[in-house]
């Protein structure tokens, strides 16, 4: 989670936490790996949504850039306390791999980023 300002970040947190892979185990283990898989998930997503209320009031937002895991940003933007940033432009990069600091530049770096297509037509 960052807050940027220009090609910098002015507040910035990452992180990882472990969150329990699926098993091959079945019956009751299984049933209880997906519970602990569940609570993980849960504690990610909440830990998530508090860095970005932290953040976040230390600046206004002109946009969203969001990449990971879709439903884990999208359990996070769930929060009715993050209702706001629906109305933000927003980037999605889900092809980013662990929250680490240099990601996070990259991130930025990717979604202040404007591709420019030119088509030239024929000459008259």
């Amino acid at each position: 989670m960052g807050l940027a300002d220009g090609p910098a970040f002015t507040e910035s947190k990452v992180g990882k936490r472990h969150v329990q892979s699926r098993t091959a185990a079945g019956g009751w283990s299984q049933q209880r790996f997906a519970r602990r898989r569940g609570n993980q998930a849960d504690e990610l997503v909440r830990a998530v949504t508090e860095h970005t209320l932290r953040i976040l009031p230390r600046g206004i937002p002109r946009g969203l850039v969001v990449g990971g895991d879709k439903a884990l940003v999208r359990a996070v933007l769930d929060d009715p306390r993050l209702a706001h940033l629906d109305a933000l432009p927003r980037r999605e990069l889900y092809d980013l791999p662990d929250p680490r600091r240099d990601v996070l530049e990259d991130a930025l770096r990717r979604g202040r980023a404007v591709r420019v297509t030119i088509e030239d037509g024929p000459v008259a």
